[in-house]
């Protein structure tokens, strides 16, 4: 039998809430799910798309009577959300969340929970670069992973209904230590979005201090694009996970200094060989990582 939740609260009504709400409501995995969230324009999109059932202006009220609550804010606002609202919550109810950071976040959420409260972290890797519940989609986690990040404290009622419901979305469920979260995230998707934001500003630096009649767009072919396709997404919400998780980001950021670096050194030296063997490596991983890709979906 599906997972059901009397009531379930999103807190942040946007791409990822409001994809989640869809799935809560066309699967009938609750009989109400209320929106919270600061813009009221886009709690009445979230209305009539059929994200949510109502919203409120009021935290308090909303997650008064949840039985889930689901943080799909940028997530240096968790504490000040928890703080403003945790003490409303019912005893057995469940607090989630949607973040691309774990680690100390997960800490501080279980310490902030009241009594018979229960934080289970979640972190369903799906997403665009167009934000907003206008771009939301029901489909959007089909396929995708979802990584839950227990710990000791970690209620194991509440964990399994927080993965019966990522599976009921169409997720690929995997648990994970919240720490390792963090180092694996910061690898292979942090640093990649540190470098196609970097990237961006150094062609942008470029175009107005030395080229200023490069057209960036006119000029541009599809490596550019898939290169950068990322640096579209939510400045919030990436500078948030930047400074989250910032010494693994940090620590990336200097290995991936030390690898342009060496290229650098090749290319400024017409090292040939050595340009070329650098190439085929990279190559070769890449063409591993497509392998890989191919085999999961």
């Amino acid at each position: 039998m599906p997972v059901h939740f009397k009531q379930v609260a999103i807190i942040g009504v946007g791409l990822i809430g409001g994809s989640l709400g869809m799935i809560l409501r066309r699967k009938a995995l609750a009989d109400h799910v209320v929106g919270i969230g600061r813009r009221v324009e886009n709690l009445k999109t979230a209305v009539a798309l059929g994200a949510i059932d109502r919203y409120v202006a009021d935290p308090q009220e909303g997650v008064r009577e949840a039985d889930l609550v689901v943080l799909a804010t940028p997530v240096d606002t968790y504490e000040r959300h928890l703080q403003e609202w945790a003490h409303c919550l019912a005893p057995g109810s469940i607090v989630s969340d949607v973040g691309s950071v774990k680690g100390a976040l997960v800490e501080r959420a279980e310490a902030a929970m009241p009594a018979a409260v229960h934080f289970v972290g979640a972190h369903p890797i799906a997403g665009k670069e167009k934000t907003g519940v206008a771009a939301g989609t029901d489909q959007l986690f089909k396929g995708a992973r979802c990584i839950l990040t227990p710990t000791k404290r970690t209620n194991s009622t509440a964990l399994e209904r927080v993965k019966q419901l990522w599976e009921e979305a169409g997720s690929i469920i995997l648990t994970m230590d919240p720490h390792l979260h963090d180092q694996i995230l910061g690898a292979v998707s942090h640093l990649p979005h540190v470098a196609a934001f970097a990237l961006m500003n150094a062609l942008s630096e470029l175009r107005d201090q030395a080229l200023p009649s490069l057209d960036l767009a006119g000029h541009s072919g599809g490596g550019l694009r898939d290169t950068t396709r990322i640096a579209a997404s939510s400045p919030e919400m990436w500078r948030d996970i930047f400074l989250w998780n910032r010494e693994n980001v940090v620590a990336y950021i200097d290995r991936y200094t030390r690898a342009l670096e060496e290229l650098r050194q090749l290319i400024k030296t017409g090292d040939a060989a050595g340009i070329e063997k650098a190439l085929e490596r990279a190559k070769g991983e890449r063409e591993k990582l497509a392998s890989s890709t191919v085999r999961r979906s």
